[in-house]
């Protein structure tokens, strides 16, 4: 189990519950989408699960009260923390291995500055329960701003065959709304902890390679906050990271095509473009995977 955690608090009462969703929250977090993000679990209609809250290393005093204050008046949450922050990959690793001994089937990813559509759980679990041979899930979602206005949407391919073929172009699974089998982890697969970008689209290439089955609804089940700097140029690292990502994807699924290359090129000279480019470019990509979608 990932070192440096701890449980916090925790008053849950099973011994075996069918549903885990896992979040973690940091010292930059908003108090106030966190907020939003927290109620958006709790007030699902579908209510066997525990909502494990990861806190990755200090945060201020009233985010964490606040957090506590949930907990408190819902015995579903389980908050833990970190010594230090550890990245997502670590938090989530942590709330995998905690949780394994509760026997679940499920686990869901939820961010700490988004909103859950309130069927969300239960829609994605009514699916995966009549497509038994479905491991990873994702959904749709509805891009919002700071003040939760609509500014966009983003819908992923749906079948495993499309998402695998444009896996080496792009991450085809909306990390934030993804809900995977537990089996997967029984058998030993977990996020790469050295990662702290990226880490959800090495997953998805490492698990589509060893044969899983992804999809994605169509629905829009998430509202995915979309603040004022998401255009801005992304960091060497994390431009460099998606395009190892690429590469690989190429290599472990058989794909490497001159096409590809040129793509993974392309995005990788753009990520480092003023933002005025990079969010013409993301118009130009949102409509073109739509084409894709619907064919």
């Amino acid at each position: 189990m990932t070192p440096n955690f701890s449980i916090k608090h925790s008053r849950y009462k099973v011994h075996e519950v069918p549903a885990i969703v896992a979040m973690a929250v940091y010292g930059q977090d908003c108090e106030e989408w966190v907020t939003q993000a927290v109620d958006s679990i709790r007030r699902q209609t579908y209510t066997d699960f525990l909502f494990l809250i990861v806190i990755d290393g200090e945060i201020p005093e009233s985010l964490y009260d606040m957090i506590m204050q949930h907990a408190d008046a819902d015995e579903r949450l389980v908050i833990m923390q970190g010594t230090v922050n550890r990245g997502l990959s670590s938090c989530m690793n942590f709330a995998i291995d905690w949780s394994l001994s509760l026997q679940p089937q499920y686990f869901f990813r939820m961010d700490a500055d988004d909103i859950s559509e309130v069927n969300r759980l239960e829609k994605q679990i009514n699916y995966l329960n009549k497509h038994s041979h479905v491991a990873i899930l994702g959904t749709g979602l509805v891009e919002i701003n700071e003040q939760n206005e609509k500014v966009g949407t983003r819908v992923m391919p749906q079948t495993n065959r499309q998402i695998k073929r444009l896996l080496p172009r792009r991450c085809t699974i909306n990390h934030p709304t993804v809900c995977i089998r537990y089996n997967v982890f029984t058998d030993g697969y977990r996020y790469n902890d050295s990662l702290r970008n990226t880490q959800d689209y090495f997953f998805w290439i490492e698990l589509a390679a060893k044969g899983y089955i992804f999809c994605n609804l169509k629905d829009k089940l998430l509202r995915f906050r979309r603040v004022n700097d998401f255009y801005k140029r992304r960091g060497l690292i994390k431009s460099l990271n998606e395009f190892r990502a690429r590469i690989c994807a190429m290599r472990e699924l058989k794909r490497l095509t001159l096409y590809n290359l040129f793509y993974a090129s392309l995005v990788l000279g753009l990520r480092m473009m003023p933002s005025g480019i990079i969010k013409m470019a993301y118009k130009l990509d949102r409509h073109i995977l739509e084409k894709i979608v619907k064919h």
